[in-house]
Formats: C-alpha cells, structure tokens, sequence
C-alpha cells in the first residue's frame, strides 16, 4: 500500500508540475463547448431571425407572379426586396447585384408567365373536352433563381419548394377554372369549381420520443457529449508524455528494480489519469446545465438515470486513460507520442461523429465509424443526453469502451515485456 501511495504521489507530482498544461486540458475543451454549441445555436437563429435578403422581380405582374411574391414576403425566412431607391431592376441588374453579393438570392418571373400558362390550360382542356390526344406543351415558362456563389444550398432547396409549391397552386387554380368553363357549355346546370379550399393536409414537426422520454433535443444536449469525448481523449497527450518523460530520464527503470510491479505502476497512472478525466466529465457537465443558459443557449438535461450516467463516465473515461497508457507504452519519443496521439484523436474524432453527424457520411465511413473508440462513447451519451435512455440500453457502449481498456492494458504489457527482452 505505501508503493502504490508513493506512485500516486509521484504521478501527482508529474501532472501538477506542467500547471499551464494541466490548465489547457479543461480550458480548450470547455472553451469548444461554449464556442460550438453557441456557433450551432446561432446558425439556427440565423435561418429563422436573420432574413435572407432576395430580389424579386416581378415582371409577370398577373396571378403566378403576384402569389409568389405574397408569399415569398409572408415566408419569415426571407426579406424580399422589390425595388432599390424606388427603382426596379432589369435582369442583368439583379444578376449583377446577386454576383456581388448585395443580394443573396435573386428571383425573375418572366413577362407574361400567367398569360401563357393560361392559353396552354386553354387548349388542353379544350383538347380533352373534344376527345383529342392531348399535346405536349411546346412553351416556355422559366422562373430564374439567381443564387450567390457563396450560399448554402439548403437556402436554394428552401426557396426553389416555395416557389414550385406556389407555382402549383396557380397552375391547379387557372385548370379549375377552365374545366368549370368547359363543364358550364355542355350542361343546363351551372357548376363552379373556383374555390379555394385551404390547406387540408397540416404538417407537424416534433421529435420522436419514448413513453419514459422528457428531454427536448437542442444544441447543448448534442454538443456537450461529443466534445466531453474529445476532451477526455486528448489526455492522451499528457499521459504519453509523461511515461516518455520518466524513461529518458531514467526513473522508470529505478522504479522497476524496485520492490514495484508493472501493474501497479499502470494501475497508478490509471487512478490518477481517472480522476482527472472525470474532472473534465463534471466540469462540461455543469457548463452545459449552468452556463450555457447565461449565454442565452438551453440547458443540459442530464436524463433520469444517474446510475447510467456514472457508468458511462467511468467506462469513457478509462477508455482515454487506456489509449493514453498504449501511446506512452508504443512511442519511443515525446514527439511521437504528441503528434501521433494528436492526429489520431482528431482522426478518430472526426470518422465517430465527432465533428459531422455518422449518418450524413458515406456508407463506407459509416461502416468504419463502428471501430472509434469516441464513437461508443459518443452514442452511449447520446442516449443518456438526447433519447433519455437507462443503463441497459447503454449498456453495450459501456462494455465496447471496457473491452477497449482492456486490450489498451495488455498492449502496455506486451510492450513492457518486448523492452525487458530487448
């Protein structure tokens, strides 16, 4: 018992002793929760508070281009424009402006756009009334969407729906009302088929919930686990180093001929490297439950099963620590074990779904996010954090992220055992 104390005391040592280092640990990764989750909460404000700015110009003046334009100026994610100082642009004016970026989406219904679409309608029902073959429509009735190259194209999917679905309703309505001409010259009893009959099919968006689920998901309860799994990872780092550190100046070979074992030199490095890993858990934690919300951005929602929470910590935590002990264990210097360690972390960060979420990623990715260590982790506190999940659905993140620690431990043991032969 006083061995393992002295190692506690000696790895103690070693950590406090770089203070700037040992502060960068829980201040970048606490500064990238704040900043991430505050970046993601402010895109969605941007999309919803944050008008688009469009140019319209309606040069139809007739039932198509005024409903697109009514409605373009009711959408709330769009400021319409159409006219600059009183004056309205001509076509290459506004494709000017959108290229150089005054505008970020321009709009032009062509002249005479409802009057055509009206004459084709004409004939067609004209056409199926005389029992002809109908015929394709020969016309042109482009709407141009001029779009800057630096937009989103999730602005040109939004703004090409609207105006396709706007499209439809006048080109339903002018058919409605040609088939209640036609109806009307063939029977004695008048038929009116203008009406509008409003929106009969309603869209309800919410997130799908268990019966036991209380947890609204938000920008907090998604960025919080995945940079606390970062975070926690890049102990690594400081970990690696230190072994590295205590074999170049040749303290590592005292302690083994020493009364000392391997094990209980690891088991020491894992007790210590532990603490601060959980240290780092707790303190995105309270960030995401009690300082976020200062900032205006939701709270955390820690879910309903703390016992479920403890586990994964633990598991993640020894998971990082594990990682650690095999870098420090396979590095034959400080500057392998700080690059490789750092690249491999972002590398695994990155491919876990860290960084974008697994299911936009290619098939492939997908298929090789399942070998990221951050990923299990990532998922077991999605779970807890997002789907207020309970320990046994966690429960397979758990024992993924053990098994790991496990094999990161005998690969620390092969090694030490190939240095003692070498």
């Amino acid at each position: 018992m006083k061995r393992f104390k002295a190692l506690l005391y000696k790895d103690l040592l070693l950590l406090i002793r770089d203070f700037w280092g040992l502060a960068l640990l829980f201040a970048m990764p606490w500064a990238l929760v704040l900043l991430m989750t505050n970046l993601q909460d402010s895109t969605f404000r941007s999309i919803n508070e944050n008008r688009i700015p469009v140019y319209l110009l309606n040069a139809d003046r007739d039932s198509l281009g005024n409903m697109i334009c009514l409605q373009l100026q009711a959408n709330s994610i769009f400021e319409i424009s159409t006219d600059i100082n009183g004056k309205s642009l001509t076509e290459d004016e506004v494709e000017e402006s959108v290229s150089k970026g005054d505008f970020l989406i321009g709009i032009i219904i062509p002249e005479q756009s409802t009057q055509k679409l009206r004459e084709y309608i004409r004939n067609v029902i004209d056409e199926a009334f005389n029992g002809e073959s109908l015929s394709e429509y020969s016309g042109n009735l482009p709407i141009k969407v001029l779009i800057d190259p630096t937009a989103k194209s999730s602005f040109r999917t939004t703004l090409s729906g609207a105006i396709r679905e706007n499209a439809l309703t006048i080109q339903n309505r002018l058919l409605f009302r040609e088939i209640t001409r036609q109806v009307n010259q063939l029977i004695p009893i008048p038929v009116n088929l203008d009406f509008d009959v409003g929106d009969m099919i309603s869209i309800h968006e919410f997130y799908a919930q268990s019966a036991t689920a209380k947890i609204m998901p938000n920008s907090t309860q998604h960025n919080v686990p995945a940079w606390s799994m970062f975070a926690i990872f890049f102990i690594v780092i400081s970990l690696a180093g230190n072994m590295i550190r205590e074999r170049e100046i040749g303290c590592y070979n005292r302690l083994m001929t020493m009364p000392c074992s391997f094990h209980l030199y690891l088991f020491s490095k894992v007790c210590v490297y532990l603490v601060v890993c959980l240290l780092q858990l707790c303190l995105m934690i309270t960030t995401g439950m009690y300082l976020t919300p200062l900032f205006g951005l939701p709270a955390l929602k820690l879910g309903h099963s703390i016992i479920a929470l403890a586990g994964m910590s633990v598991s993640a935590s020894l998971a990082a620590v594990g990682y650690g002990l095999a870098i420090g264990s396979l590095a034959r210097t400080n500057q392998q074990a700080s690059v490789f360690g750092a690249v491999s972390v972002v590398i695994l960060a990155a491919i876990g779904g860290v960084w974008i979420p697994v299911f936009i990623m290619p098939y492939s990715m997908q298929l090789m996010s399942h070998i990221s260590p951050l990923n299990w982790g990532l998922n077991g506190f999605n779970d807890l954090f997002v789907r207020d999940s309970g320990l046994m659905e966690v429960m397979p993140d758990i024992l993924s992220l053990l098994l790991f620690f496990t094999l990161t431990i005998l690969v620390s043991y092969r090694m030490n055992r190939k240095r003692r032969t070498m």
